[in-house]
């Protein structure tokens, strides 16, 4: 397929060929991958800078498409590729093959630096959700960060730098730059750009931004930054976010709210407790649901309210295929008792859905994430179960509303009155915002196409 390319991707490009360290900031659906593959057959096959491209993706992106993006477009013919996923002898196999692109899931990036027994001699580097770093307690962004010296270039590519706030963008710039911009350690970070916010005696939970600290973190790494969003570059569909309620009994709100305040419930015979305020905010999603666990992970029904509202939502879908978006295990169990859905999974769930073969489908957020194209079998998504993740979150609803929709895309949230799903809405327009904030500093400075 020939590449024509959008003002905003040459844009991002030549960014990243001008920047040997680059963080791009593209939502999704602008075509990230492209964008990166043009710049990496320009480094490696017209002007030689680089040799050898580790690219390091979630696992079904690594799988399928990255290699799907290179097979696709004519002006890629002649860059190889190879993509370490699967058992140790085939990413070992994957690994010693002769090409210019070596793409592998994050989970392995721990394997590939400290136990393949590989040299890792990539001078370029590309990180396919720079977010997946945030952690730098993680193996991963340990790993990574002992062998990063090694590359000359990196790209780090996300659409949420920042899903729960400002903290995350140290761990990512540290892996991007070494520490120029943000500081080498996260204590010194922490200390001059925050202030300890919940805590409890010395104990502190949380922190939060000091005056004019969001302004200087953004001009910090403005210089290798560009961010860009898809309603200022691309014609997207109408997209409408619908809050629908669910209520409780008296019996239903007395076991939640008793749950709430006493963090121990009586079930029938059975009790359910919980240990801290985690475990406590874990159980009241569940309730808020219509079901929770036990210590014995046996699954205990508490109401049917939000599978009623679903029938009705589907009902009023009038035929329309429906994507609903669950979170715990017995959502998607009484979910499936009710209506007859598919869970999306595999490649072939994904051809069908996309091919309107699927009417009713269901997927779980941390599989929905990244690199999934549904936005030709739907363009309606209900939120069974919320999650407190804002990458999850943007990510799952990105599925349907992006580039290639020709419906308006309707995006249903069913929150039961009174119970944490609100505090959850909450929680994901307050991360949003501040992460608007973020994308909205560090803009490409470009004409609107």
């Amino acid at each position: 397929m020939k590449y024509n390319p959008h003002k905003y991707q040459n844009y991002a490009t030549d960014f990243i060929l001008k920047h040997p360290v680059s963080a791009v900031f593209l939502e999704m659906g602008l075509g990230k991958s492209i964008i990166t593959l043009t710049a990496i057959f320009e480094l490696c096959m017209d002007s030689f800078l680089v040799r050898k491209v580790l690219v390091i993706a979630p696992l079904r992106v690594a799988r399928d498409t990255w290699p799907e993006e290179i097979e696709k477009w004519d002006h890629l013919k002649g860059l190889s590729y190879s993509v370490a996923v699967g058992s140790e002898k085939n990413r070992i196999n994957a690994l010693m093959k002769r090409a210019t692109v070596y793409i592998i899931n994050r989970e392995n990036v721990d394997w590939l630096v400290n136990k393949s027994g590989i040299p890792f001699d990539f001078d370029m580097v590309v990180i396919d959700e720079l977010s997946s770093f945030k952690s730098y307690g993680a193996k991963r962004f340990k790993s990574l960060l002992k062998v990063r010296p090694k590359a000359k270039r990196i790209v780090g590519l996300t659409g949420t730098p920042s899903s729960n706030g400002l903290m995350d963008l140290w761990a990512e710039f540290r892996i991007l730059d070494l520490g120029q911009r943000l500081g080498r350690y996260i204590t010194h970070y922490r200390n001059t750009f925050f202030c300890p916010d919940k805590r409890n005696a010395q104990m502190i939970f949380s922190y939060k931004p000091l005056p004019g600290a969001e302004e200087k973190i953004y001009k910090q790494i403005s210089d290798i930054t560009i961010s860009m969003k898809s309603c200022d570059y691309l014609k997207m569909p109408e997209c409408v976010i619908n809050k629908v309620f669910a209520f409780l009994d008296d019996k239903e709100w007395s076991i939640y709210s008793d749950f709430r305040d006493d963090m121990v419930a009586k079930l029938g015979d059975d009790e359910i407790d919980a240990a801290n305020a985690a475990v406590l905010s874990g159980k009241l999603l569940q309730m808020a649901n219509g079901a929770v666990y036990d210590e014995e992970n046996r699954t205990h029904h508490i109401h049917n309210r939000k599978l009623d509202i679903l029938e009705d939502l589907i009902e009023g879908a009038n035929g329309k295929p429906v994507l609903i978006a669950y979170w715990y295990k017995h959502d998607f169990e009484r979910i499936n008792k009710r209506f007859n859905v598919r869970q999306i999974k595999t490649s072939k769930d994904i051809k069908d859905w996309n091919e309107g073969k699927i009417p009713i489908a269901v997927i779980h957020p941390a599989s929905a994430g990244h690199g999934l194209n549904l936005q030709k079998g739907g363009s309606t998504l209900i939120w069974f179960g919320l999650t407190w993740s804002l990458e999850l979150y943007s990510q799952t609803n990105a599925r349907l509303y992006r580039q290639g929709q020709k419906d308006m895309v309707v995006i249903h949230h069913i929150i039961t009155k009174g119970t944490i799903d609100e505090d959850v809405m909450k929680a994901l327009i307050r991360k949003e915002n501040s992460q608007a904030s973020l994308i909205k500093a560090v803009k490409a400075k470009l004409e609107v196409v």
